[in-house]
């Protein structure tokens, strides 16, 4: 399926937890979401409550996004978070 979200709307995917520590530890499973992701799809950005937005992020980008932000939605079988750009905290860089 191909999702092409509209106006200034990113698609992203979260990354997976961490199930083992740096020290080779297991985790047990009741870990917190992690806060960053992959970007799968971007809007074309125009005109979103009269003001003209530009989209700054584009696909393959890492983000940093708040806890609880965005729509969370199950399409086959995988999880994606749709969010306004403006909710993105930072670019992660490696």
């Amino acid at each position: 399926m191909n999702l092409k979200p509209l106006f200034d709307r990113i698609v992203i995917k979260q990354q997976e937890a961490e199930t083992v520590t740096a020290s080779g530890l297991v985790l047990a499973g009741s870990q917190e979401k992690p806060q960053i992701a992959t970007v799968l799809a971007v809007g074309p950005g125009g005109i979103v409550d009269g003001k003209e937005i530009v989209m700054q992020l584009k696909v393959g980008d890492k983000i940093l996004y708040p806890k609880y932000a965005g729509s969370e939605f199950r399409i086959n079988g995988e999880t994606l978070v749709v969010l306004r750009q403006s909710d993105v905290l930072a670019i992660v860089e490696d």
